[in-house]
């Protein structure tokens, strides 16, 4: 009989470097927005790699971090015409570096993003 550890170590040393290439174009996001939609895109494709692991928190803080920022950036375009939009966008802006930074940290730490995990 094989060992099965062999491959599940391989198994979540791919999600981590999977995860890691998200939080890069999550980064990236910063100089060329698509690179936010591919993170995504990788997000939900891997998605399934990932079940019933550590780095299924990875993936949901990601996807997460995607859906909120993408609302609350609308929400700032929309409210630019009376001026607060501005704010908004700035505070968009530094709530996703928070979330990379803290995300990735937390990744190099092997750690998980939720404490009930």
């Amino acid at each position: 009989m094989d060992n099965p550890q062999p491959n599940d170590n391989n198994r979540t040393q791919s999600a981590i470097r999977t995860t890691t290439l998200v939080y890069a174009l999550q980064a990236a996001s910063f100089l060329l927005f698509f690179t936010f939609i591919a993170a995504l895109i990788i997000n939900y494709l891997k998605r399934d790699d990932v079940a019933d692991t550590w780095l299924t928190s990875h993936f949901r803080w990601q996807i997460r971090t995607f859906w909120f920022a993408l609302l609350w950036a609308g929400f700032g375009v929309i409210t630019l015409l009376i001026g607060i939009g501005y704010f908004i966008l700035v505070g968009v802006s530094i709530w996703i570096i928070y979330r990379i930074a803290k995300g990735w940290l937390a990744l190099a730490d092997n750690k998980p993003m939720y404490l009930d995990e």
